[in-house]
């Protein structure tokens, strides 16, 4: 077995890992980054599938997401923006379809008039609480113990409008149902978007894409790493006393003075903590939880969407896909949709034969979209539920009440261990770019206290 010897070793190739190596190795410290799957990018990962590239993973990037454009441009990499011109579309409870532009949807004028105030309140919310440290907020006791939809429900009467606003945060974000998670995680969710109305404007928050897909940011991170990322090295054990670990990984084992763990909160019980965490991280830990949701890809010989005056941008809270979008590739003449279908509705599904399955996800796009969205030629599932290393999408949110009760203790480092990853930032939360800013974040915190 081989051994290592590094001031620093990070688990977990995702872009908060290798982020954190980057910055570690610039300041003059040595590193390894043990890497469980046979690919670099954890959460992010472009493939070719049957001919098509596509984004299996995170792909986005919006304005606010500094951390990432500042990464962008380091890396030399270009970006696009998403093709948005044209109507959006709407289908309502009764399968109506609308079409419209700018970001409220076409629904009777006082549905409109509760979705706009209901923002308005959530806004109001986000600025006063904050992405940072939510739970100390005094309303935080208060809002971790009522459900997102309940919270909804004492709100207004008007049942598509709850529907609607829901659909931003359950099924479009956490991907949970609207009870199983509370009103704080729902404004924490928001609060790291900048306010309520981004997650409500496609435009913002799904702005534009990186020419040859988003996994180039982790992939050229490892390529300037080069020998020091190790990958097929799951971590079995991470032995640590107060100023030293011991990562033991399949085939190798590293010793050094402090470790990072940058990997989704879910997947810390793959790792045998020897002496085991203290008991807070431990009950912690078993309170975040992951999402799930289906990512959908249907690749078209042409966008013909486009020619219908369509921008490809589709929501229903009733439909199995809640929400699709152009996903086209840049100066790729094909065209490509990508929808959403989150936890139950996945659930659901999955209980069917795959093409079954398909049949059921493409008629879906075609009440947006038409009889034409019937016939891809390619078809692709993203299943981030069964994949080993992920375990669910897109990020871990806490269940009722575990924000305020453990939230001040999220990111705490125990011993030489300290966490990083895109489920525990406040800024950016479940993105990349809240991935690069907790590798930063943690690197740093390592050099302020190196001896």
């Amino acid at each position: 077995m081989t051994e290592l010897q590094r001031d620093v070793v990070i688990i977990g190739a995702g872009a908060s890992g290798l982020t954190a190596a980057t910055r570690l190795r610039e300041a003059g410290l040595s590193v390894a980054v043990l890497e469980a799957r046979d690919r670099v990018g954890g959460r992010l990962w472009t493939n070719d599938i049957d001919g098509a590239t596509l984004e299996i993973g995170g792909q986005w990037v919006s304005p606010d997401q500094d951390a990432l454009i500042e990464t962008l441009a380091e890396l030399g990499l270009e970006t696009y923006s998403r093709y948005r011109e044209g109507d959006s579309v709407y289908i309502n409870a009764s399968g109506t379809l609308t079409r419209f532009t700018g970001e409220i949807f076409p629904v009777e004028a006082s549905t409109q008039r509760e979705m706009e105030r209901l923002i308005t309140v959530l806004d109001e919310l986000v600025a006063d609480i904050g992405p940072r440290e939510p739970w100390a907020h005094p309303r935080a006791e208060e809002l971790d113990s009522v459900t997102w939809i309940e919270w909804l429900e004492s709100q207004t009467d008007d049942v598509e409008a709850r529907d609607n606003i829901a659909l931003f945060v359950a099924d479009a974000m956490l991907t949970k149902p609207a009870h199983a998670f509370s009103a704080l995680q729902a404004i924490l969710m928001a609060a790291s978007a900048g306010s309520f109305s981004n997650l409500v404007d496609a435009d913002f928050i799904l702005d534009k894409r990186v020419i040859g897909g988003l996994q180039r940011v982790p992939l050229l991170l490892a390529e300037k790493l080069g020998d020091d990322v190790f990958l097929s090295q799951p971590v079995r054990r991470l032995e640590y006393t107060a100023d030293s670990v011991r990562a033991v990984a399949d085939g190798m084992t590293v010793s050094a003075r402090q470790a990072i763990v940058a990997v989704p909160p879910n997947l810390y019980s793959r790792i045998d903590f020897q002496p085991p965490l203290p008991r807070r991280q431990q009950q912690m830990h078993q309170h975040l939880s992951l999402g799930f949701v289906i990512k959908v890809h249907a690749v078209y010989e042409t966008p013909f969407w486009r020619n219908a005056g369509l921008s490809g941008t589709s929501f229903s809270p009733y439909e199995i896909v809640h929400e699709a979008y152009d996903n086209s590739n840049y100066d790729d003449p094909r065209g490509t949709l990508v929808g959403f279908v989150s936890d139950r509705k996945a659930d659901q599904l999955f209980t069917l034969p795959a093409e079954e399955r398909k049949r059921i996800i493409l008629t879906s796009l075609s009440h947006y979209y038409g009889e034409e969205a019937l016939s891809p030629v390619v078809y692709y599932e993203s299943d981030w539920g069964s994949e080993e290393w992920t375990r669910g999408a897109y990020a871990a949110s806490f269940d009722m009440g575990g924000l305020h009760r453990y939230g001040a203790d999220l990111r705490s480092p125990v011993g030489p261990i300290h966490w990083s990853c895109s489920d525990l930032a406040a800024e950016g939360y479940q993105h990349v770019d809240g991935a690069i800013r907790m590798g930063r974040q943690t690197a740093d915190a390592i050099l302020l206290n190196r001896t």
